[in-house]
């Protein structure tokens, strides 16, 4: 992991119809703004140099659209591989978040947060929430509030199924923005704290 304060973020995601790679995109494009180096790895194409970018991240957010109540097929393939790192604990103590979209406006896409927890927790890292009150919660609130749907697990988005990644909502990119940002934030915080402790 970095010794600096600048953290490296890495996204690793699946995305079956191109609506999370949106999501990707905006957490990556949050996490730069905020001042990270960011890693973008689709997880049904890793190779070995991204798993050892992802070795080498200070953190890494999980990405996955849900489908049938969990991530996809492709993010499960790729979480049960990445217990090759869980027997050495080479992700211990590195950043975790997480996000997910689903055609449904629930959609359980609690599940697929919980999973990535979960998977997180097994690796021995730590979870980073959305930190966002829910948006569009009131009668002066709006569907273009950021955290519209209410997720405080990590940041969920909803596209029609019947709608292209062009129709991702506005008010999910940002979410999305606002979690990759809250990474890198959280993240530098963690490293300028271990570096004091070491000094």
């Amino acid at each position: 992991m970095s010794s600096t304060s600048r953290p490296t973020v890495a996204v690793a995601f699946h995305s079956g119809y191109g609506h999370t790679a949106v999501l990707a995109e905006a957490v990556a494009r949050g996490a730069a703004e905020a001042g990270a180096e960011v890693i973008s790895v689709a997880v049904d194409t890793i190779t070995e140099e991204q798993w050892a970018q992802l070795d080498a991240a200070d953190a890494i957010v999980f990405g996955a659209p849900t489908y049938m109540g969990t991530a996809s097929a492709a993010f499960h393939a790729f979480a049960e591989t990445s217990s090759k790192r869980w027997y050495t604990q080479t992700w211990a103590d590195k950043i975790a978040a997480g996000f997910t979209n689903s055609g449904a406006k629930n959609g359980d896409k609690s599940s697929t947060l919980g999973y990535f927890f979960t998977m997180a927790a097994q690796h021995g890292m730590h979870w980073i929430s959305l930190g966002v009150q829910p948006g569009w919660a009131s009668t002066t609130g709006s569907e273009d509030d950021v955290n519209r749907l209410g997720y405080f697990v990590g940041a969920g988005a909803q596209t029609p199924v019947d709608a292209g990644p062009e129709a991702v909502h506005k008010s999910d990119i940002a979410t999305a923005e606002g979690l990759g940002a809250r990474v890198a934030r959280q993240t530098a915080f963690f490293l300028a704290g271990r570096a004091v402790l070491a000094a």
